[in-house]
C-alpha cells in the first residue's frame, strides 16, 4: 500500500507538471500571434517591431458615408506634403467598412499604409441626447476622439484630426510636438493666433469658456473655472496614449457626457456641438500648447469673410470647422480643399455646393 502511494504520488506530479507544459506553450502561441487586422496595406507596418513603430507618423482620422471624399481629401493631403512613413488608423461604423476600402483600393490611395477601425455607437448609449440645431455634431463619429484606448492602437503617440481639414505642412513636425510632464494632449489654443482675432470678432464667434459652458449651473460653477479663460478646438489634436490611459481620460470624458444628458450643463446651441465641452473641462489647464499654425480654423463660417493670401500660405494646417464645408457650399477659400479631391470612383461622393452667402 505504501508503494502504491508513492507510485500514486509520483504520477500526480506528472500530471501537474504536463497540464504546466501544456498551459505555457498555448499561451506563448497566443503572444506571438497577431491581432487579426482589416486590410493587407497595414501588414506593411511591423505590429511587433518597436524601433519601426518609432519612425512612423499614426493619424487617426473618421470616415463616414456622407463625408468620405472629405476623410480622402484630408490623407491625400497629408500624403502629398510628407517624407514621413504614415501610417492611418480610418475609423467608421459598420455600414461603410466596405465603402471605405473600396474607395482606397480604386484610386490614387491603393499604396497608403491603413488599418480600418470600425466603432461601435452603442457604447455611447446614455451619454449623448438628440439635438436639432446641428444634428450633424451628434453623429457617433464625432465622439471617437473620447475612446482612443478602444481603437487598439499599437503606436505610443497618435495624431488625431477632424475630416474637414487640409494639411499644408509636414506632418512629421507636428507630431514631433514635445508634450510636457504628465500631459495627455496638446491642442492650439483660441487665443494664441492674432490674425485671426479680427474674424473671429467680426463673425462674433466664441473664444472662452462662458460661450461653451452654462454658468448657471451648479455643476459648473464648482469646476473653478474662468468664464474668460480661452478654450482650444479639439478637431486636432496629438495624445500621449500611456498618459491618456494612466489619467483615465475617457472615463472623465464619459462622466462629463452622463451629467450633460441628466443636467444640460450644456448644448449645441450654446457650444456648438456637445463633442467640445467635455474636452474643454477634462483637460482645462492639462494640456500642451501647439504651435497655432498648426491648427488654423474658423473656415466655413461665412462666404464673405476671409484670411488673407499669405496667411493662409503659411498655415500648417486648414480647418473648415463651420457649418459651410467646401465640398458643398461656396467659398472664398474652397479652392485651397478642392486641390486635394480625390474622385470617388462610385460617384457617391460629388461637389454639390449651395451659393447660398447668408
Amino acid at each position: 500500500m505504501t508503494l502504491l502511494r508513492k507510485i500514486n504520488r509520483v504520477l500526480l506530479v506528472l500530471l501537474v507538471l504536463l497540464v504546466c507544459l501544456l498551459l505555457r506553450s498555448s499561451l506563448l502561441r497566443a503572444s506571438t500571434e497577431r491581432r487579426p487586422i482589416d486590410h493587407k496595406r497595414s501588414s506593411a507596418l511591423s505590429q511587433d517591431s518597436s524601433s519601426e513603430l518609432d519612425n512612423v507618423v499614426p493619424v487617426i482620422i473618421c470616415a463616414s458615408e456622407e463625408r468620405l471624399g472629405a476623410t480622402m481629401a484630408t490623407i491625400n493631403s497629408i500624403i502629398s506634403n510628407t517624407k514621413a512613413h504614415v501610417f492611418f488608423y480610418i475609423v467608421t461604423l459598420q455600414d461603410t467598412v466596405t465603402l471605405t476600402r473600396k474607395y482606397i483600393e480604386n484610386t490614387k490611395l491603393r499604396n497608403i499604409h491603413y488599418k480600418i477601425v470600425e466603432f461601435n455607437p452603442m457604447v455611447l448609449q446614455g451619454k449623448v441626447k438628440p439635438d436639432s440645431f446641428r444634428p450633424d455634431l451628434l453623429h457617433p463619429l464625432n465622439f471617437v476622439r473620447f475612446y482612443l484606448p478602444l481603437l487598439d492602437i499599437s503606436h505610443k503617440k497618435v495624431i488625431y484630426l477632424d475630416d474637414d481639414i487640409i494639411v499644408q505642412g509636414e506632418i512629421r513636425d507636428l507630431f514631433n510636438v514635445r508634450l510636457k510632464l504628465g500631459h495627455a494632449a496638446a491642442f492650439a489654443s483660441d487665443c494664441d493666433l492674432p490674425a485671426s482675432h479680427e474674424l473671429v470678432r467680426h463673425l462674433g464667434m466664441q473664444t472662452t469658456y462662458m460661450g461653451f459652458l452654462d454658468y448657471r449651473k451648479k455643476e459648473v460653477q464648482e469646476l473653478g473655472i474662468n468664464p474668460r479663460d480661452c478654450v482650444f478646438n479639439p478637431g486636432v489634436f496629438v495624445a500621449d496614449m500611456k498618459e491618456w490611459k494612466k489619467q483615465k481620460i475617457t472615463k472623465q470624458l464619459e462622466k462629463w457626457m452622463k451629467e450633460n444628458f441628466r443636467e444640460n450643463i450644456y448644448s449645441s446651441a450654446l457650444a456648438g456641438g456637445v463633442a467640445t465641452p467635455p474636452m474643454l473641462i477634462v483637460f482645462h489647464g492639462r494640456y500642451t500648447n501647439l504651435d497655432p499654425l498648426w491648427h488654423v480654423r474658423h473656415l466655413g463660417w461665412s462666404p464673405s469673410d476671409h484670411h488673407s493670401d499669405s496667411f493662409l500660405k503659411d498655415a500648417r494646417l486648414l480647418h473648415w470647422n463651420g457649418p459651410a464645408k467646401p465640398w458643398n457650399h461656396l467659398d472664398v477659400h474652397a479652392d485651397l480643399w478642392e486641390r486635394w479631391l480625390v474622385p470617388d470612383p462610385s460617384g457617391r461622393f460629388t461637389l454639390t455646393r449651395s451659393d447660398d452667402t447668408t
